[in-house]
């Protein structure tokens, strides 16, 4: 009988001869990865990074929102983090006629500060390996079943029984596939204000265009500041608030930085699949993504008509749409360079590899022969299940009334397991949601939407998968454009101010009237049978190879023992590390690894959607009255790269030099280096920072704000 691996994963793995690459756990870093860090220019130690003892590194770093990365930058707690991280916040503060976004914000001092409901962030206080807990009493001969019964009983007698301080909380997630876990205790605060922005033709200069490509010219940067309860402790927004006194906040270093010196960055990477077999990468970059980057091609292009049209939809749907485009040219990348580097030949290589190393240990047949195949068998089995899926989710994430028809089909599932007055209690929570939700919301502009996505569905979509009522409205309608305008015309869901009134005079009714609404009805049926016939499948077939991919993780390690595996991201703190450095893209050009304010002025288009500027920042450079924040020759510089493994959710993280001081915000990535998440290549693969010269330029001589950067702790 096999032990399952319960020892930490470093004694099993030397260094790569290669530098770099890979989203490591902090704790882990001494052991790991400090030899090599300090060997490529790191001037710290392990422990400066992550200490539980001392204040590190790691207790400047916060998961804002839940979503992005932000670092604490001063001993008041003002915190740094991307301006597309804040733009719902920012969104939510503006109108017409005080427009946050087109104009900029800068809090004259701390009582202009802006409080955000329901905006949060997280800091780490420790991380601990847990794996000997969790998987206690399991070994390779136990069964699926009863390892899902042994992990939960053990994950619950560990709850019960972790010392926790107050205000702490507990996360524990698998790593590796399951083969190891990390316990990561807490602390969250709830009263986060917003303090400054610059307008958005500096915030998301470039917008869609630029959006993944270099050269890059946008100033993605926004703060915010943590109010804590006057004794310290996490408290929800009250006046009584003082302005965080933290651990640990980050200095700025002024003095830039040069192409090859060490660069780190620190933070919560959202999702990777690094270690999927070469069926599984081929089945997502050449069949789901096309999918998916097709019905939101669709999607944007009805979108960018209406806000170009209109200027109160323009404000309306900003967010909305930075949102779907976001993933739109990300999936395309990541597709297009996989393709472009050979990726799934390589992966394909490294299997044939595998292959020939288990063939010399006859012993490992038997336990390891078949995951492979297995993996590959029930990647194909899932593919036509995961096209429906893709389609399904895409009409509604991008159809507004098909996603709050799909909230509220769950909220009135309360009613009907618990009762109305279970229902009832809620009503408040629900009403708050769909004020927000129905903020701006056009039902003209969303029924367009659906005009060109759900025939998408009826026409390639398999007959079998798709939901009967949805087929019969058409064929009552008489016409797809018929169906879809009396389906809106009809719906109180497209109606927010009615159904939210309805809601607060009389809940019950508000549950008949829902029941009969066409518009949910459709929705309801299309997903109640989406879920029956494709979810269901999915999440079968998902299910029998989340095992066969942890075997197969375990398989990586034993036999290529002179590789270091790196978990793959799922949202937990992580430190990547490389260098500052250009690239020579795939159309052999060789890309500077910095950018300036010429550049930015070179694309400026007055009155432009994408490419506009504010006259102060042209009257400045004009002038180059660029201040402290130049460099020697006198150019301001904007953004820079760097070698660094990142992801989604890395956005807002620190970029920090060898010394562990500030020098820039990581933002995005290359285009083809959204391939990163599947086929990580540290060749070309780069990621995209705002330097911090050009954000305190903007805070101090554009916005007016010195007095934010006073409080800063300033390195020249």
């Amino acid at each position: 009988m096999r032990k399952i691996l319960l020892v930490s994963l470093i004694f099993l793995l030397p260094f790569l001869l290669s530098a770099g690459g890979g989203m490591w756990l902090p704790l882990l870093l001494e052991n790991l990865n400090e030899e090599e860090m300090q060997s490529m220019g790191m001037k710290i130690s392990a422990r400066d990074i992550y200490d539980i003892n001392n204040g590190s590194l790691k207790d400047a770093i916060v998961h804002f929102g839940g979503f992005c990365t932000g670092e604490v930058i001063s001993d008041q707690g003002l915190v740094l983090t991307n301006h597309h991280c804040g733009y719902s916040a920012i969104q939510s503060h503006s109108s017409l006629e005080d427009n946050l976004l087109e104009n900029g914000f800068w809090a004259k001092d701390k009582a202009a500060e802006r409080p955000n409901a329901g905006l949060f962030v997280t800091f780490i206080e420790r991380i601990e390996d847990v794996s000997s807990k969790v998987l206690k009493g399991i070994d390779e001969d136990t069964s699926e079943k009863e390892r899902k019964v042994e992990v939960a009983a053990n994950l619950k007698e560990l709850r019960e029984k972790f010392k926790l301080g107050k205000g702490e909380e507990l996360i524990v997630k698998p790593f590796y596939g399951g083969n190891q876990y990390f316990a990561f205790v807490t602390k969250k605060y709830t009263d986060v204000r917003l303090v400054g922005a610059p307008p958005s033709s500096i915030g998301k200069y470039g917008a869609d265009t630029d959006n993944w490509e270099w050269p890059r010219h946008t100033g993605d940067f926004s703060l915010f500041r943590i109010y804590t309860a006057p004794d310290g402790s996490p408290a929800d927004y009250s006046s009584e608030n003082i302005p965080m006194k933290p651990k640990k906040h980050l200095g700025i270093n002024l003095n830039g930085v040069k192409e090859g010196d060490f660069s780190l960055i620190f933070g919560f990477p959202g999702s990777t699949d690094q270690y999927l077999a070469a069926s599984a990468m081929q089945q997502r970059t050449e069949v789901i993504n096309p999918i998916r980057i097709g019905m939101r091609d669709l999607s944007l292009a009805v979108l960018d008509s209406a806000m170009r049209a209109n200027p109160q939809t323009k404000i309306d749907y900003a967010s909305k749409q930075a949102r779907i485009a976001n993933y739109w040219k990300k999936w395309r990348g990541e597709s297009e360079g996989v393709k472009a580097v050979d990726g799934i030949a390589e992966r394909r290589k490294m299997e044939t590899e595998f292959n020939r190393r288990l063939a010399q240990k006859p012993a490992e047949q038997s336990y390891y022969g078949s995951v492979l195949p297995e993996l590959d068998k029930l990647t194909q089995k899932q593919e036509e299940v995961a096209k429906t899926r893709a389609y399904v989710s895409e009409i509604n994430y991008n159809i507004d009334l098909f996603r709050i028809a799909d909230i509220m089909r769950r909220q009135l599932a309360i009613a009907d397991n618990n009762g109305v007055e279970a229902f009832k209690k809620r009503v408040p929570g629900i009403v708050n949601y769909l004020k927000g939700f129905y903020a701006g919301y056009n039902a003209e502009v969303d029924k367009r939407v659906a005009e060109v996505l759900i025939p998408e569905y009826f026409s390639k979509v398999p007959e079998q998968h798709q939901a009967f009522y949805a087929k019969d409205q058409v064929d009552f309608a008489g016409s797809m454009h018929t169906m879809i305008g009396d389906l809106f015309d009809r719906s109180y869901l497209t109606k927010g101010d009615r159904f939210i009134q309805l809601l607060e005079r009389d809940p019950e009714t508000a549950i008949d009237v829902l029941k009969g609404d066409p518009g949910y009805q459709f929705a309801n049926q299309l997903n109640r049978h989406n879920e029956k016939h494709v979810i269901n499948p999915y999440n079968e077939i998902a299910e029998r190879m989340a095992p066969l991919q942890r075997k197969y993780m375990k398989a990586l390690m034993t036999f290529f023992p002179e590789k270091r595996f790196y978990p793959d991201a799922n949202g937990t703190m992580r430190v990547s590390y490389g260098k500052f450095e250009g690239f020579k893209g795939l159309d052999g050009k060789n890309e500077h690894y910095m950018t300036y304010l010429d550049g930015v002025l070179k694309k400026y288009v007055p009155g432009d959607y994408e490419f506009d500027l504010p006259a102060g920042l042209v009257k400045l450079h004009q002038e180059k009255d660029y201040g402290r924040y130049a460099t020697k020759e006198g150019k301001l510089p904007v953004c820079v790269l760097g070698s660094n493994h990142t992801t989604g959710g890395n956005s807002g993280s620190p970029a920090l030099n060898d010394r562990g001081q500030l020098v820039g915000l990581n933002f995005d990535r290359t285009w083809q280096s959204t391939m990163s998440d599947v086929n990580y290549d540290p060749s070309i693969c780069r990621n995209i920072m705002v330097d911090i010269r050009y954000v305190l330029f903007l805070i101090d001589k554009l916005g007016g704000a010195g007095h934010l950067v006073d409080e800063m702790t300033l390195i020249e």
